[in-house]
């Protein structure tokens, strides 16, 4: 075993987990679940089948990922952040064959206490706020706030909000990253300026 769990988590038989991956309290990983190397599950989450994690994942406290989730590397959970996989769930209802899958690009971030409503991508480095409600895709680098979430800008791989000037030019004050916004679409052209 590469990895560190806790003595309280649970981790059923035909979990794939990474080398170098920590799970900490109370957390539950199921049969089928993918995790990736280099993790780290906070406490009291829940990991289903099929979910798929990639390398360096974060997830913060008390979240629940339901199968059709995947994560590519380095995404980060905030605390209490909910997904769901069946868009109009009914108790009475079995729905198990209308899970519709959720992807979230490398490098994104989803706040504490959003919600992601399932069958969305969600684009590299995009940034969904704090409590926020998606309800449709977020492009790459997309910063998106509120209830329902609307973009409300544009933020950089080091998670700084973004100030196209009239050429569309915006540069990272922390990278020196430079990004070009054309057609409402932002993209990365160098490392730094």
């Amino acid at each position: 075993m590469n990895y560190f769990a806790h003595s309280t988590a649970v981790i059923d038989p035909g979990a794939t987990i990474g080398d170098g991956t920590k799970i900490w309290h109370f957390s539950h990983i199921m049969s089928g679940a993918v995790i990736g190397p280099d993790c780290t599950i906070g406490q009291n989450v829940m990991i289903g089948d099929g979910v798929i994690l990639g390398r360096g994942v974060k997830i913060q406290n008390n979240v629940s990922l339901y199968t059709g989730l995947i994560c590519e590397d380095e995404v980060f959970l905030g605390p209490s952040a909910v997904f769901t996989n069946v868009i109009n769930p009914r108790s009475a209802i079995p729905r198990k064959d209308q899970f519709r899958p959720t992807l979230i690009r490398k490098g994104a971030t989803i706040g504490a206490n959003a919600t992601i409503i399932c069958g969305n991508e969600i684009g590299q480095f995009a940034f969904i706020g704090a409590g926020a409600v998606l309800t449709h895709p977020a492009p790459p680098y997309s910063l998106l706030q509120g209830n329902p979430a609307r973009q409300s800008g544009w933020i950089s791989e080091y998670g700084h909000p973004l100030h196209p000037d009239t050429t569309g030019r915006a540069v990272c004050p922390e990278s020196g990253q430079v990004y070009q916004l054309q057609d409402h679409q932002l993209t990365k052209i160098t490392g730094n300026e």
